[in-house]
């Protein structure tokens, strides 16, 4: 049994959905998401609630379960109210700034690198150089922000690069320790 596949999905007021064989479409005042599921999980709409519930048994259905139900959840929360993910450019002389659904990026490299936003994503920069990721599907947000990371991540000794707002960056000790020693 999936303790996460159990629990039904609350719809918010505003939130339409509709089911139709294994395709589910969400649609809110932010807009519309669609997906298809799993064929060995039955998706019902019981008053304002969504309740997921197998096609069998075994470990791998269960599985599926607990995904579609958090699947399904990410939905109702994306068109209702949105995903946001926040990054921090740090280093001296690093910037960032957007152009509509361009983001351009100086992080140390020889020319501004041009990061292309894909469709449904939008991001805005704040004066402290912080990038706002934001949109309506939490995969696309999440990938957006993981691949804009990946342009010049943190380095360890003094901490400079792209990195998520919330993320720890463990500082190593530089070379001052062998300086010394004959």
């Amino acid at each position: 049994m999936s303790r996460i596949g159990k629990m039904p999905v609350a719809l918010p007021s505003g939130v339409k959905v509709e089911i139709q064989g294994t395709r589910i479409k969400v649609t809110g005042n932010k807009g519309a998401l669609e997906r298809n599921i799993r064929p060995e999980i039955a998706i019902e709409q019981q008053d304002n609630q969504l309740v997921c519930k197998p096609k069998g048994g075994g470990r791998q259905v269960a599985a599926y379960w607990g995904l579609t139900r958090t699947l399904v959840r990410n939905m109702v929360t994306g068109v209702d109210q949105g995903f946001t993910k926040v990054l921090a450019v740090e280093g001296v002389g690093y910037r960032a700034a957007a152009e509509g659904s361009k983001l351009t990026l100086n992080v140390g490299y020889s020319n501004p690198v041009q990061f292309v936003l894909p469709a449904g994503v939008s991001a805005s920069v704040d004066k402290g150089n912080n990038i706002t990721i934001s949109g309506i599907d939490k995969e696309l947000v999440g990938q957006t922000a993981a691949t804009i990371r990946d342009i010049r991540k943190p380095e360890p000794y003094k901490g400079k690069g792209i990195r998520y707002a919330d993320e720890h960056i463990v500082r190593k000790a530089g070379k001052s320790g062998a300086k010394g020693k004959k």
